[in-house]
């Protein structure tokens, strides 16, 4: 295992040697924006503004002892977010033309924004973030950059596209059942999807377009697990950690994973005997509830994405069109049980951290989707993976699988307790892997 600086550690003491400046990067990073085949990282650049702040950064922050920890630092931006100056289009080309410009920043832009950073652009995404494989009727499919043949996963697709080409060092993504874990696992890159608690409350998700409000969280996607407390720190204020120790990790079992592919079981093994070695205690957890989480998690996020797009269903790809018109036929009374099953599951899920400190568990049961293929089945696999942490307001870690030799697309979601962010992206930096 080699010493290499993380990404963000290399590039802040390239800026504080002097070795490089923000404009250099800023051009560096523009460069290389929507190299990817289908030249869609990006649904809008926002090139010359980049550029011309990264000229005035040096002004705007001229106390050299004190600059913000994000300062010069290329983040992208998903395009559910408001960017002063731009259209949020949510992946979709009929809100592109109905929504107006954005006067002012939304708070997650203006946390960047007040950071230091740069922003590139606003990414593509899933139409209405209401997606699993990065796939888009409007703005074609997001292919990852490092192969043509690979969908990058979505929803936050343009995200993982942005990282892994080098046009962004981080993208901000939104998850409400996989949208940061899947295209950061399938991608090989580092991802972390904040606790409810993390991401609740009007003010962080001003100027932000929801999908589904009991469930959308925010996040992030990077490269190098070693980055993600300094990241989760400077935009989303979750303070330094010190590493746990001695930590009990429950694991799902065979029969939970009897559909994954063989590539995803011997990275799920390599990753379980890694954990081991850094003095990790793991054992088996009983997921059995989990196999309710798939019908209470689809049904009241079409409800609620059903409400806020009424009167629009009709501009949006059918497989979503279907979706909002099933969810406008939920009933109140079917709510009001829904909600009671979402109350009884996330005690039992309460109990599983009275047994375990961490949650391992695969992000799907496959490790590549392949562009220009037929993809209306993956997406009731995957979410009966990841919809048990979005039903709970979890907080997780990606860990690639790659990070420690194991097949490429492969990755596990590191899962903790509500409010535990600190402590579950202290753990993930400690671990000893593979540096690009």
């Amino acid at each position: 295992m080699t010493t290499t600086p993380s990404p963000l550690t290399s590039l802040r003491h390239a800026i504080t040697s002097a070795e490089t400046d923000p404009y250099t990067i800023a051009t560096a990073a523009a460069g290389n924006a929507n190299s990817n085949a289908s030249h869609n990282t990006y649904l809008t650049l926002t090139t010359t503004e980049s550029l011309h702040r990264a000229e005035q950064l040096p002004n705007l922050f001229a106390d050299v002892q004190n600059r913000p920890p994000l300062y010069g630092i290329p983040i992208s931006l998903k395009d559910c977010f408001d960017l002063a100056g731009t259209v949020t289009s949510c992946g979709s080309r009929y809100y592109q033309q109905l929504h107006p410009i954005a006067a002012k920043n939304s708070w997650v832009a203006q946390r960047l924004l007040d950071a230091g950073a740069i922003i590139p652009g606003k990414t593509h995404l899933n139409q209405l973030a209401y997606g699993i494989t990065g796939e888009n009727a409007d703005y074609g499919d997001s292919l990852q950059p490092r192969d043509s043949t690979l969908l990058t996963g979505g929803s936050s697709s343009g995200a993982a596209a942005s990282v892994q080409e080098g046009s962004a060092l981080a993208a901000i993504g939104t998850d409400t059942g996989g949208s940061v874990r899947v295209p950061s696992a399938l991608c090989g890159l580092a991802g972390y999807r904040a606790s409810h608690g993390v991401s609740r409350g009007e003010e962080r998700w001003f100027g932000a377009a929801h999908l589904a409000p009991s469930f959308d969280t925010l996040g992030l996607l990077f490269r190098d697990l070693r980055d993600g407390p300094a990241l989760a720190s400077a935009i989303y204020d979750i303070p330094s950690a010190p590493v746990p120790t001695q930590l009990r990790i429950g694991y799902v079992n065979d029969e939970f994973m009897q559909d994954c592919e063989p590539e995803v079981h011997s990275a799920f093994a390599a990753w379980k005997q890694h954990l081991r070695q850094h003095g990790a205690t793991l054992t088996p957890i009983n997921t059995a509830f989990w196999a309710d989480s798939l019908e209470i998690f689809t049904s009241i996020q079409a409800s609620e994405a059903a409400q806020l797009h009424r009167g629009h269903y009709q501009h949006f790809e059918p497989a979503i069109a279907e979706r909002l018109t099933w969810g406008a036929s939920i009933t109140a009374d079917q709510l009001q049980s829904l909600h009671h099953r979402l109350e009884v599951f996330r005690t039992q899920m309460s109990s599983l951290f009275q047994q375990a400190d961490l949650l391992l568990v695969p992000f799907a049961p496959v490790s590549r989707l392949f562009a220009g293929k037929d993809q209306s089945h993956i997406r009731k696999a995957i979410l009966r993976y990841t919809t048990p942490v979005s039903l709970a307001g979890l907080p997780a870690v990606t860990l690639a699988g790659e990070a420690i030799n194991a097949p490429f697309g492969t990755g596990m979601q590191l899962i903790a307790a509500p409010m535990q962010d600190a402590a579950l992206l202290a753990f993930a930096a400690s671990l000893p892997i593979r540096h690009h």
